[in-house]
């Protein structure tokens, strides 16, 4: 007699793949398609938003600014034009000098730009103090060389300077070490 216990199959089904249902599918497929959509309009966003960080800074540049016969030992003020880049955006800026030559020949080229905030300078501009270097806003006085003598807390910055061909090129300020 046999028994219904004897005689049965192995219910277990050996290991198999898992497999994707329909809905998965479409689910990660539109997720693909929409995501790769979206980087359309989000690269060239970052792109710009990136770009001038990537460009490297040179080195300053010198520009032509005054003969080196017209530099007198009296201070003289010098305007000249340097082109700029600002992100995108290109403009001249209009800079001033104050260009003078020593006794030796050494030419020094100083900011007008007061250190105390940021007002122009005029050189023997104030009758009670002559020779001097003179900020009309607050009374910051400045001899010469640049030295803060009132006011200021600091000597006017100097321009780096080259002289090539008879001509005085100027590059960027730096903080005037002539004087302390």
């Amino acid at each position: 007699m046999s028994n219904q216990n004897d005689h049965h199959e192995p219910s277990e089904k050996p290991p198999g793949r898992k497999e994707m249902s329909r809905r998965q599918f479409l689910a990660y497929t539109l997720g693909g398609a929409t995501a790769f959509m979206a980087m359309g309009p989000v690269l060239p966003m970052v792109r710009f938003a990136v770009d001038p960080i990537l460009h490297k800074k040179g080195e300053g540049e010198f520009i032509k600014v005054v003969e080196e016969s017209k530099i007198t030992d009296e201070p003289q003020e010098f305007t000249f034009e340097l082109a700029q880049q600002d992100g995108w955006y290109a403009s001249k800026a209009t800079l001033t000098a104050w260009i003078r030559k020593d006794e030796s020949g050494k030419i020094y080229a100083l900011s007008p730009i007061c250190k105390h905030l940021g007002c122009t300078v005029g050189w023997n501009n104030d009758k009670n103090f002559p020779d001097e270097y003179h900020c009309p806003c607050h009374g910051a006085r400045y001899n010469k060389l640049g030295k803060n003598l009132a006011v200021a807390p600091k000597p006017l910055d100097t321009y780096k300077m080259q002289r090539k061909d008879g001509w005085v090129y100027l590059g960027q300020l730096e903080p005037n070490t002539e004087v302390k």
